[in-house]
């Protein structure tokens, strides 16, 4: 597929570890917000941000994959949090599954609570798979 990152457009100051625009054709694909729940629903790693982010960015993969889609795929992260203080923990992870001299466009945002008081983070995506027949 043929994604097209505009890391600093005129006038913008350039982003650190994301793109701000990112342009494609194709099929969308839109994740809910994923959290560090297990197949079981049961929490992992209450109170580590790092151990939440790769639970969550596991169960991010398993839903791309429901897509035919992979962490390539991906346009658009939007991050919830607890603390902003987790996010170098959530980049940590998220650099494991992303192009980092590509990275996707994101958004991060830090809420008061998330549904269940043990989570610390929640990460929603938009994927763009190739345009059938193409």
């Amino acid at each position: 597929m043929n994604l097209t990152h505009i890391a600093a457009p005129d006038g913008v100051a350039p982003g650190s570890g994301y793109t701000h625009v990112v342009v494609g054709t194709g099929t969308l694909v839109a994740l809910s917000g994923q959290v560090a729940l297990d197949a079981d629903g049961h929490v992992v790693g209450a109170g580590d941000p790092e151990a939440q982010a790769r639970q969550t960015f596991g169960n991010l993969r398993r839903c791309l994959a429901a897509a035919g889609a992979t962490f390539d795929d991906v346009v658009k992260f939007t991050y919830y949090v607890t603390d902003v203080a987790h996010l170098p923990a959530v980049r940590t992870v998220r650099d494991e599954h992303v192009d980092t001299k590509r990275p996707p466009a994101s958004t991060a945002v830090q809420v008061a609570a998330l549904f269940h008081p043990d989570l610390l983070l929640e990460v929603e995506a938009l994927a763009l798979l190739p345009a059938a027949g193409r």
